[in-house]
């Protein structure tokens, strides 16, 4: 039985690695963000432009508890997840934390073509974009940091991370 946390800034893969590595895990998947969706019956960017992100933020943390109830799950966690209230240490506390580390200028160019996807980047200007992720990234690290284990995101390979996985979890 194991709970499989992927951290990370936004645009590193933790959804599109966290379902092909359930899969190999034979584990359920949960992408926090549609999780939270779910729940509430609104988008992020709903949340986010009615609420605000403090709002935001309690709602997440509510439902990173919910989850922690579950086993034999991989959960693709949102960019600040690890960065509010005591998320971090809930996680490590009850599960395996992985950070998939990626580069400003890799995280950048990903970014570039979803801005409107994501309620923190839309409307902002290529250099708007590279000092928001810079200086956000730098706040960031210091949490992504506390997870027990750290990925080169660039080119990461979901075998590679499966094989890595099953070792730690003795599958």
């Amino acid at each position: 039985m194991a709970r499989l946390f992927l951290t990370g800034y936004m645009g590193s893969g933790k959804s599109t690695l966290g379902e092909r590595l359930s899969a190999k895990l034979n584990y359920y998947f949960v992408d926090l963000d549609k999780f939270i969706e779910s729940e509430y019956q609104q988008t992020i960017p709903e949340i986010f432009a009615k609420k605000g992100e403090a709002e935001f933020r309690a709602m997440e943390h509510n439902c990173l508890k919910a989850l922690i109830e579950k086993d034999n799950v991989v959960i693709a966690c949102g960019g600040g997840t690890p960065c509010y209230y005591d998320n971090m240490e809930l996680m490590n506390n009850n599960g395996i934390t992985v950070y998939i580390k990626m580069s400003a200028d890799t995280l950048i160019s990903r970014l570039k073509v979803a801005k409107e996807k994501r309620p923190l980047l839309e409307n902002k200007t290529d250099k708007e974009l590279m000092d928001f992720v810079t200086r956000q990234l730098e706040k960031r690290e210091n949490f992504y940091n506390k997870a027990q284990f750290i990925v080169k995101g660039k080119d990461l390979k979901v075998d590679e991370l499966a094989t890595f996985i099953k070792e730690q979890i003795g599958l």
